[in-house]
């Protein structure tokens, strides 16, 4: 089974839950677990998604998802990120994009990027 972070910016977060529901299809389909930050994944689950919460991002969720990628535990990762904004996180945030790098996972950053990756697994 392979398993998705997902994560997604405050002001990304409706944008998420509608990727989300545009491949829900797919996303069944494949039996995939998903992983997220806290206040994503409570949008995402009353969105009718399975899904393990970790901490919210601020409170080291982000960390949390980057050991994950480190233990080779996370297969693909969905970060809705805000580039507008400031994140009090943002080493963290660059630690989860390093990580992805260093250890050759998927990171989609924007929803464009995201539809290639899900359909890659169709």
């Amino acid at each position: 089974m392979k398993t998705i972070a997902i994560i997604a910016h405050d002001g990304k977060k409706p944008e998420m839950v509608q990727f989300l529901n545009e491949n829900r299809d797919i996303l069944h389909s494949k039996q995939l677990k998903i992983i997220a930050t806290g206040t994503t994944g409570s949008k995402t689950e009353a969105a009718g998604y399975e899904v393990e919460k970790l901490l919210s991002g601020p409170l080291g969720g982000d960390a949390q998802i980057a050991a994950r990628i480190a233990e080779k535990k996370v297969d693909m990762v969905i970060f809705f990120r805000d580039p507008l904004d400031k994140h009090p996180h943002e080493p963290d945030i660059f630690m989860l994009m390093r990580l992805c790098d260093v250890h050759n996972v998927p990171l989609a950053t924007n929803p464009a990027t995201a539809r290639l990756l899900i359909r890659g697994l169709e």
